[in-house]
């Protein structure tokens, strides 16, 4: 299928991965309509700064509200669902906005992707629905565990998901990303809070520091989203995007001082762990699902990805405050 003057719908679009996803789309020839959150001061996220902007057709509201995501969706053809509560720290605090947002929101879109006729609905969840891997590489089939709210949150926007597809026959294909990283991530992840600090400061102080992750470069989460997209074996099926690798995250901090040529002491900050059994240690994809069904597999190493977003986190230190822990 050739995105061109394809009306597509990206919620989220003022986000980290949406705004990849945005501009990805409108080099593709598609006729993008970007679905960013409202605010009082008119911003746009990072599609504020996107030379691409222009050639979208940007449009404010809230996923909470149906109405608003009913407008948005007339007459598109593909709707790829990004926007959600993402900060686990913080859901720990307001587990209410998270059921608010990423359940009563998906809820939104997917009845009103089933009114509009959308062609294809690409739903966006994440690898912490999985909790502590039990097995080397986590399978789609892998028992889902609500280790935050957060995640609980994901696993029952996934369920809704899976709901409208088998119910009502809405195609539905649900891409499961694992730890994403590149530029424009906010400091509540742990690469660019290990960046932010490097450039700033003495000391880096994180939490847990043996929990192993498995990273993945933007551009190849974002084509995982496109191959979904435009896949029909995707429609009805769960997929994992994720390197297939693990690194602990004081390996990681390393990997990250020597791109900065910098001798960095690494503190634990006891404010900075999370609850011990909400704590995920280990997560790392069976990628083969992705494979078959897409064709997809990563293209950027771990050691190019950190250097390109090293770099641009060193040039756009103004969108970061320094010593902040965010969450």
């Amino acid at each position: 299928m050739s995105w061109k003057n394809k009306k597509v719908l990206v919620t989220g679009a003022g986000g980290f991965i949406g705004s990849h996803l945005a501009e990805r789309l409108v080099k593709e020839g598609a006729d993008v309509r970007a679905f960013v959150r409202y605010n009082s001061g008119g911003s746009w996220g990072w599609l504020d700064h996107s030379v691409l902007k222009k050639q979208m057709h940007i449009t404010s509201g809230d996923v909470r509200d149906r109405e608003g995501v009913h407008e948005a969706m007339k007459g598109v053809h593909t709707v790829f669902h990004l926007a959600a509560l993402v900060g686990i720290p913080y859901s720990y605090a307001s587990p209410a906005s998270y059921v608010r947002t990423n359940v009563e929101g998906t809820l939104n879109v997917m009845q009103c992707a089933l009114e509009a006729g959308v062609k294809k609905v690409v739903h966006t969840s994440t690898s912490e629905v999985y909790g502590t891997a039990r097995t080397p590489k986590i399978k789609e089939t892998h028992v889902l565990r609500g280790q935050s709210p957060y995640s609980a949150s994901k696993i029952a926007a996934d369920k809704i998901a899976e709901a409208f597809h088998l119910s009502f026959g809405l195609p539905v294909a649900t891409v499961r990303p694992f730890n994403t990283y590149g530029p424009r991530q906010s400091a509540r992840a742990v690469i660019p809070t290990i960046m932010t600090q490097v450039l700033t400061r003495s000391k880096v102080e994180l939490g847990y520091l043996d929990s192993l992750r498995d990273f993945n470069y933007v551009a190849d989460t974002v084509e995982g989203f496109i191959l979904a997209a435009l896949k029909s074996g995707a429609v009805g099926e769960v997929i994992n995007i994720g390197s297939g690798r693990t690194i602990s995250i004081g390996d990681l901090a390393k990997m990250i001082f020597k791109i900065s040529g910098k001798k960095i002491k690494v503190v634990e900050n006891k404010t900075r762990l999370r609850p011990v059994m909400s704590e995920v240690r280990r997560l790392c994809a069976d990628n083969t699902h992705a494979k078959k069904i897409l064709g997809w597999e990563p293209r950027t190493r771990l050691e190019k990805g950190l250097e390109e977003t090293f770099f641009w986190v060193e040039g756009n230190l103004k969108y970061y405050r320094s010593g902040y822990y965010a969450v």
